[in-house]
């Protein structure tokens, strides 16, 4: 564990496996932190150099004033993977970090081999959306809006189940600030022309029940690049790394496979 400066704040920084192993990069969801991964990583295959951070405004990273643009999200993992010397990575991002992973490819192709595209599009709702949501956040907290969000996640058989508080309390002790400054970049995002021209290994990964990404909005995203493959996993919402992590890391195993990345 670790904090890393990226140029005025830093970014929390967990890494695991080989440090001389073929790098794969995690970036989470919108509301989230780097331990929505855990699960999964306990079921790759070893020989992998795997790292999680935390975006700005999330977990234990900095949190600058917002709002923010995506591109100030995608230059904090531009800036992360040049201090760790990180080329030819497997960048797997979720939701917002599958914004960012987008965003990443389209800038700096030395450092990306291949994309993981989790739960994400090159744009998610509408600006109206957004706008309704971080004025509802900044007036009554996350509280607001987390029951709501939670349905949006998770399927309902995980919903009952006694596992939610966690992820309640994951979601509901966010800060307001970080929140609604990458609500703002994800507001303000559409890549579909810049990945559409995209020319790389692509694996896309939906949930059955996602409600914020649902599955034809993300085949629709990774059916832009050609030669990409789509993958859904049955029974989960929009993090399926939580719901279902042995499917998860089995479908991703695969694919590293496949390019030869392990």
């Amino acid at each position: 564990m670790r904090m890393v400066d990226v140029g005025g704040h830093a970014l929390h920084l967990r890494e695991a496996g080989d440090p001389r192993g073929a790098p794969v990069v995690f970036a989470h969801a919108l509301g989230t932190d780097l331990r929505i991964w855990d699960a999964v990583l306990a079921h790759l295959p070893t020989g992998l150099r795997l790292l999680r951070y935390d975006l700005r405004g999330h977990g234990l990273s900095d949190c600058p004033p917002g709002p923010y643009g995506m591109g100030a999200l995608v230059r904090d993992a531009e800036r992360l993977l040049d201090a760790l010397n990180v080329r030819g990575a497997v960048f797997v991002g979720l939701s917002l970090g599958g914004m960012v992973a987008q965003g990443l490819a389209i800038k700096r192709l030395d450092q990306i081999r291949a994309l993981v595209l989790s739960n994400t599009a090159t744009k998610i709702d509408t600006k109206d959306i957004w706008d309704r949501r971080i004025a509802e956040i900044r007036a009554g907290g996350m509280a607001a809006q987390s029951s709501a969000t939670l349905e949006r996640w998770f399927s309902r058989d995980f919903r009952a189940g006694p596992g939610m508080a966690i992820w309640r309390n994951m979601l509901e002790r966010q800060t307001v600030e970080g929140y609604t400054g990458c609500a703002a970049a994800v507001a303000g995002t559409d890549f579909y022309t810049p990945t559409s021209g995209l020319r790389l290994p692509v694996l896309g990964i939906a949930g059955s029940e996602d409600g914020s990404t649902p599955p034809d909005l993300v085949r629709e995203t990774v059916a832009l690049i050609p030669g990409s493959r789509f993958e859904l996993i049955r029974r989960a919402g929009h993090l399926p790394c939580v719901e279902r992590p042995v499917t998860y890391a089995a479908l991703l195993t695969r694919f590293l496979k496949e390019i030869g990345h392990v």
